[in-house]
């Protein structure tokens, strides 16, 4: 039996080793026919040529991508028949992942030609063995064929015309080119087309910032991805994750302690929202350029996200249907860092889409810094300089402050840091609400009167309206010590240098800044770090604060888009509060304000040129004795050749002594003089100001040359 046995095992060891070396020859044969029929004797040139050029990927639609300054996405945007479908190449991906994508799908794709024999060698030998399609033999290159010219049907013409097409990108593309136009083409369930924008549906980041659970569930989707799709089957995607992963492990490529551990991870079910910040920004830019592929905003897209959720969480806590818009802006550039344009894009209730740093709205007690400032310009005030907080009234309009009491005799400085409208109206009255007007809009920001109206005094407290963008630009004039230059978002724009504005002189420009940065600051916070101001309209419909320091200016708006009325809303209570967090998050301490300009006058009430002691509203101004003072010569708008070291000036009126201003810097003169001379600081425009006793003044404006 023994012998008998032994026997047997011989023959049945020959039969099975002549039965692999028949599998052994088939395979090769298989192999070695199916390549010579691919690659010579079995594809008719003729054929070759009838299909036509190589397809690129050229023609193809991809979404339309608003990103920030550094190319971080903000928003995208779907193709016209509805895909997302965002460009991608190698490097926006996770080297780990392109290590398993090779593992699992084409593990010679850097060393073959488009078709790699060697698997069709095993595909062709597992389907004699099992009589069943056991593994494919696509290459990512022919996938990519098939990805750029889709056909339904399922045939060996339709493989080898796959296989053509490979050969061809092969020879006019390089390897990173076509791994391109996979991870842009590839399906991932649904309309989601490409590796980035499967990362972004389905785990709400970047492909390269994947874990390794996810790199895998996004390497098997591709093959059945409306059957693995985790967001209609858990299950199936978990199933065909661990797939890749146990493969990964079988080839060594990723160690089996980490495999386990992806294995634990859950898989994310359902899809998230596409990213959209900055989301009015990016309308704008789109309906702009519609057909553009990439638009380069000046934001900051960490900054914007922070701000967004600061908005959102403060509208939530400030009630139902209110919406905050943030602006924040580079002094130096113009370029928006930020655009907040409402609480929340997506929320109707509060009217998102509005673009409410657009939206006309009433300022308040905003503007009262360009009051104090051309106030400035022309002498007739200084940050010390006392003036009355009383009852008065000009014709039927009396104005009233905010709390209905009033403070008597205050500084300038405090009559600003208090929001005081009194002493605000009463500057304003000798200023001129025309010209007050005027020089706003040569600066860029554009005040819009109620039809049919005319300037009047009533601007002042917020009779106007005005956009949150041009009062941003406006404060941020101020920071530039005097000019303003327009708001640049787009990165193409903000490359050519913007043309500066005139608002103001640098001297009444630098006394603004050091009166707002000591006042006071809302509950909780540091003051003596930003200068800024508040505002409330009428009725408690806007609140207002916009503040900067030495390098950025941020405006904050609360309110209703609709206009209704909010009792209580406030813009010391509900604005500064997030003007000061949104400078928090800015990441760095709020620079130092620029130093004191050459002119600036630094005294002590007590100090000042007697005309700048104390401010005299207009009807007071006109008491007494004598006519009020007029230059005489030169006359406005008058060119001056600069020959000698001094310039004179003629005056009739007035009460002695007189006091010479030029550019809003007192200089010495004899005292009861009608002729008064001074040097110029050099050529260029210059404005002069004679003031009398009683604080009554008359200016020009000429240019010396």
């Amino acid at each position: 039996m023994s012998g008998i046995a032994t026997s047997n095992d011989v023959s049945r060891s020959r039969s099975t080793g002549a039965r692999d070396r028949l599998w052994r020859v088939l395979r090769v044969g298989a192999a070695v026919a199916l390549l010579m029929l691919v690659m010579m004797t079995g594809v008719s040139w003729l054929w070759v040529a009838s299909l036509g050029s190589v397809p690129r990927g050229q023609d193809l639609a991809f979404s339309s991508l608003v990103v920030d300054r550094d190319g971080r996405l903000l928003r995208p945007y779907t193709t016209a028949d509805g895909r997302w479908r965002l460009p991608a190449t190698r490097a926006d991906v996770d080297p780990r992942f392109l290590a398993m994508l090779f593992a699992y799908e084409d593990r010679r794709f850097l060393s073959h030609r488009g078709v790699d024999p060697l698997a069709l060698g095993r595909a062709f030998s597992q389907l004699v063995a099992n009589g069943r399609i056991v593994s494919g033999a696509s290459t990512l290159t022919m996938q990519v064929a098939r990805l750029l010219e889709p056909r339904t049907e399922r045939s060996f013409i339709v493989k080898l015309r796959q296989m053509v097409r490979a050969i061809q990108l092969e020879r006019s593309l390089s390897k990173d080119e076509i791994l391109a136009l996979y991870f842009s083409l590839a399906p991932y369930g649904g309309n989601l087309e490409g590796i980035r924008a499967a990362s972004l549906a389905y785990f709400g980041k970047e492909p390269r910032r994947l874990t390794l659970a996810e790199s895998a569930l996004l390497v098997a989707l591709p093959q059945s991805p409306e059957i693995r799709r985790p967001d209609r089957s858990v299950a199936a995607a978990r199933y065909a994750r661990d797939r890749v992963l146990d493969r990964l492990a079988a080839a060594g490529v990723v160690p089996a302690d980490e495999i386990e551990r992806a294995k634990q991870e859950a898989v994310a079910e359902g899809r998230r929202p596409m990213p959209a910040l900055a989301p009015h920004s990016a309308d704008a830019v789109m309906a702009a350029a519609p057909g553009r592929a990439i638009h380069r905003l000046t934001i900051h897209a960490p900054l914007q996200k922070s701000l967004e959720e600061l908005a959102r969480e403060r509208a939530r806590a400030l009630g139902p249907s209110l919406s905050i818009a943030i602006l924040v802006v580079d002094n130096e550039t113009g370029e928006v860092h930020a655009r907040v344009a409402s609480s929340d894009y997506f929320d109707m209730s509060r009217a998102g889409q509005v673009d409410m740093t657009q939206a006309l709205r009433s300022p308040g007690s905003a503007l009262k810094p360009f009051i104090y400032g051309l106030g400035f310009e022309d002498g007739l005030i200084h940050p010390e300089t006392l003036i009355e907080d009383r009852p008065i009234r000009y014709g039927s309009y009396a104005p009233e402050n905010f709390d209905l009491s009033f403070q008597g005799t205050v500084t300038v400085r405090r009559a600003l840091q208090l929001s005081l409208n009194v002493p605000a109206v009463a500057v304003l009255d000798r200023v001129g609400a025309s010209r007050f007007t005027a020089r706003l809009a040569q600066a860029g920001g554009a005040l819009v009167l109620p039809r049919g109206e005319a300037p009047g005094l009533a601007m002042g407290l917020g009779g106007v309206g005005v956009t949150l963008n041009d009062l941003v630009m406006l404060y941020a004039g101020v920071a530039r010590l005097g000019n303003t230059i327009a708001l640049t978002e787009r990165v193409d724009d903000a490359g050519e240098a913007p043309l500066p504005r005139r608002l103001m002189e640098p001297v009444a420009a630098w006394y603004l800044g050091n009166v707002m940065i000591g006042t006071p600051p809302p509950e909780n916070a540091a003051g003596g770090r930003i200068a800024f101001k508040t505002g409330t309209s009428y009725g408690y419909r806007d609140a207002w604060a916009v503040g900067f320091d030495g390098k950025r200016t941020i405006g904050v708006w609360v309110g209703r888009p609709d206009g209704a009325p909010v009792p209580g809303l406030v813009g010391r209570g509900a604005a500064a509060p997030i003007l000061f967090d949104a400078f928090a998050r800015l990441g760095s301490v709020p620079a130092a304000l620029p130093k004191a300009p050459k002119g600036a006058l630094l005294a002590a009430q007590n100090r000042l040129p007697p005309p700048l002691q104390k401010f005299r509203h207009g009807s007071a101004n006109l008491e007494g004795t004598g006519s009020a003072p007029r230059i005489m010569f030169p006359p406005n708008g008058a060119r001056l050749a600069a020959e000698g070291s001094q310039m004179a000036l003629k005056i009739s009126g007035g009460v002695q002594p007189l006091t010479l201003l030029v550019n809003g810097v007192p200089r010495l003169t004899e005292a009861g003089q009608r002729t008064l001379f001074f040097t110029p600081d050099g050529p260029g425009f210059a404005r002069l100001t004679v003031m009398d006793a009683r604080g009554v003044a008359d200016s020009v404006v000429v240019r010396i040359e």
